[in-house]
């Protein structure tokens, strides 16, 4: 596998975290999840705000998001066969996941976590991601019994065929993660066109 600076991940997709198909089904075609508005944007002149120490690696069990109501637990995902990141197992409407090949959760770079947005049953874990806002807190238990507590720094929303895979998956020198599902534009033919990245850093942990 290639390696980026401190993630595992190069130039790689994400495969569909959510259909839609329940929208259909439901004739709720029009009720889809919420989108980042674009004040939730990272702006090329704010600051980089201070990160806390890194933390030792220690896989994550739990992830918790207040604001939108998140708390499930996450499973290890791996890359499919054909490069793209891989999602937790569909049917499961309150499990996330990580990239076990890549940073842990606190430790120091990139740490990814990715989780479905609806599945044929309706909402899933991470319907609401994309009504976060800037300062809201996350917080991921993990194994070694410590809390890493992140604070958002941006939420956005790409089209699949431009997204950003550098900017997502790419180094960090100060412990970040990145919170991915599905969203963008709404096709009944395709699905979700896009996704939602919540980008955070470290600000402590208990």
């Amino acid at each position: 596998m290639r390696r980026v600076g401190n993630t595992a991940i190069a130039a790689v997709t994400v495969i569909a975290l959510g259909s839609g198909a329940w929208l259909l089904s439901s004739g709720s075609e029009t009720a889809t999840p919420p989108q980042p508005s674009a004040a939730e944007a990272r702006t090329g002149q704010a600051r980089q705000a201070p990160a806390a120490p890194a933390l030792p690696p220690s896989p994550p069990d739990r992830i918790r998001i207040p604001a939108i109501g998140v708390d499930a637990p996450l499973t290890g995902l791996g890359l499919t066969r054909t490069g793209s990141l891989d999602v937790p197992p569909a049917a499961d409407d309150n499990l996330a996941g990580w990239y076990e090949a890549g940073t842990t959760p606190g430790e120091r770079g990139t740490s990814i976590v990715a989780g479905h947005v609806d599945n044929t049953e309706g909402p899933a874990v991470f319907y609401r991601l994309g009504a976060l806002k800037k300062g809201a807190l996350i917080e991921v238990d993990r194994r070694d019994g410590s809390v890493a507590v992140f604070r958002v720094d941006a939420v956005e929303v790409y089209e699949a065929q431009n997204f950003p895979d550098e900017k997502v998956y790419g180094a960090a020198h100060r412990p970040e993660l990145r919170v991915i599902t599905c969203g963008g534009g709404y096709s009944r033919s395709t699905g979700y066109q896009g996704n939602v990245v919540v980008f955070a850093h470290l600000t402590g942990s208990r």
